[in-house]
């Protein structure tokens, strides 16, 4: 791409790329060091990138200097919100295992098995058919009524707590 094709892309793209941009981070400013930022880089990439290519070039860079950052502004505000002050200092600490436990109990041992097999070992749908002489469409119902007996089991407070 030529200097006078690159600021051809500047007076094409600018005002639509903001647009875009600043109705996503809602904040002007921020939105032009993005856009800044993705013609900075389209300036460094200019002879990689033909002028046909420009415009998904900068929008793809400016959306994700966008969602970068949109995460260091994130990362920044939880920070400054983890005050001494703000951390709760007595919380019941709750045994995850034993809840698990205990709904994994309420299973029949086919569902109990097939989720230990599933979801703690890895094996595939075919390996569990064969070790528990199912096909493997029962394997995929079995397991999916299991998972729906420990979720009704898990989502409620009374069992968690």
């Amino acid at each position: 791409m030529t200097e006078k094709e690159y600021n051809k892309c500047v007076d094409l793209y600018s005002d639509n790329l903001f647009r875009f941009i600043v109705k996503n981070l809602e904040h002007t400013e921020d939105a032009r060091d993005v856009v800044q930022n993705a013609f900075e880089i389209l300036w460094k990439h200019c002879n990689d990138v033909p002028f046909e290519k420009a415009k998904s070039y900068l929008f793809t860079v400016a959306y994700h200097n966008m969602i970068d950052h949109v995460r260091k502004v994130k990362r920044v505000s939880l920070v400054e919100e983890f005050r001494e002050e703000a951390k709760v200092t007595e919380q019941k600490i709750h045994n995850a295992r034993a809840i698990i436990e205990k709904a994994l109990n309420r299973l029949s041992d086919v569902q109990r098995s097939l989720i230990v097999l599933k979801d703690y070992e890895g094996y595939s749908y075919e390996e569990i058919g064969e070790i528990m002489k199912l096909n493997p469409s029962q394997v995929k119902v079995y397991l999916h009524r299991a998972r729906a007996h420990l979720k009704e089991y898990l989502v409620k407070m009374e069992n968690v707590i």
